[in-house]
């Protein structure tokens, strides 16, 4: 099938693009190639990518309306993956015009392009920072999650009730995935790994924040991917036992669903670091600041949705995970 894949550039949307490649598929990748971190890692990761015959790339922003409604009208995809989105927490503190932009003006664009080009399934990328002040541990997608910390989220959090306002009106199927805590080689410089990995290897200290006492669910690509693509495979449905009495985040009447993507398996911020430090040889200098705004203290997945429609399994183990990540470090920073 051909499948336009936005944020092709990006960490996880070059891996994605290329299990779909792999697999014949044919795709369409756009990316604006914006400088939020160095682009010359986008120019990268975009080269893996261009060996494949089945693969075109536009440069373009799907905030811009007319670029996408071009794109469309041009290349008639039969799915859809939104993995463009401005990322990063803190960032959204300094600059929030630009989530404002691409996370909530460029998701609507795409929403209109799938609406009247027949699309067959919108899939986009979540994030597990909408459960925010959320603290029942695992984050369950049937639990409540309107209570965000940063503008981060909360455009997450717009974007799932966009997307079941097309589910509803237009029948367009649409999932969403929050993603937890990616990590692995081609990942983004402003993520704990390269920052740690970084600091360890140039004898810097790395900041720890809120005194170490965190948890993440950290997610291997590899991981991400599978379930990814899965769900683009198993369009959304109606649920069938769903009741207006007592509405469930999780599903809906219409074709609509929400889906954690996760390790299952929290893993303590300073076994975390402790894990980088023993694949490098070398203990980490540490600054222990205080938590910082917008930041929650622990992440933690229930994938039991996932797991029962797609079949979905984590499988990588964070010490084989952080190893691959090392050796792709020490790979692309040799070059």
């Amino acid at each position: 099938m051909k499948v336009l894949l936005t944020g092709a550039a990006g960490f996880i949307g070059m891996h994605v693009a290329q299990a779909l490649l792999q697999r014949g598929d044919e795709v369409i990748g756009i990316d604006n190639l914006n400088d939020y971190y160095d682009p010359r890692l986008k120019y990268a990761r975009l080269a893996q990518l261009t060996s494949y015959r089945n693969f075109k790339f536009i440069e373009g922003d799907i905030a811009e309306r007319q670029t996408v409604e071009e794109l469309f009208a041009k290349e008639k995809p039969n799915r859809v993956i939104n993995l463009a989105a401005q990322a990063g927490v803190r960032y959204s503190l300094k600059n929030p015009y630009v989530y404002i932009q691409t996370n909530l003006v460029g998701f609507g664009n795409l929403l209109e392009g799938c609406r009247h080009n027949e699309v067959e399934h919108f899939v986009y990328a979540s994030s597990s920072s909408v459960y925010g002040a959320n603290t029942c541990m695992p984050f369950s997608v049937h639990d409540n999650v309107d209570h965000p910390v940063s503008l981060y989220a909360a455009s997450k959090k717009a974007n799932e009730l966009m997307a079941h306002t097309y589910s509803h009106l237009y029948g367009l199927p649409t999932t969403g995935l929050r993603y937890f805590t990616v990590y692995g080689p081609w990942g983004r410089p402003d993520m704990s790994p390269w920052l740690f990995t970084s600091a360890i290897l140039e004898d810097r200290p790395i900041d720890v924040f809120n005194h170490g006492k965190m948890q993440r669910d950290f997610t291997y690509i590899d991981d991400i991917v599978e379930g990814t693509v899965r769900v683009l495979d198993r369009i959304a449905t109606p649920a069938p036992d769903f009741t207006t009495d007592a509405p469930d985040p999780g599903t809906s009447y219409a074709p609509y669903r929400v889906y954690n993507i996760g390790n299952h398996q929290p893993v303590e911020l300073m076994a975390f670091i402790k894990t980088i430090e023993d694949c490098l040889g070398q203990e980490a200098k540490k600054n222990y600041l205080p938590m910082q705004p917008g930041d929650v203290v622990a992440t933690y997945a229930n994938v039991d949705d996932l797991r029962r429609d797609v079949g979905f399994e984590p499988k990588t183990e964070l010490a084989v995970g952080i190893a691959k990540w090392v050796a792709w470090y020490r790979s692309y920073m040799s070059r």
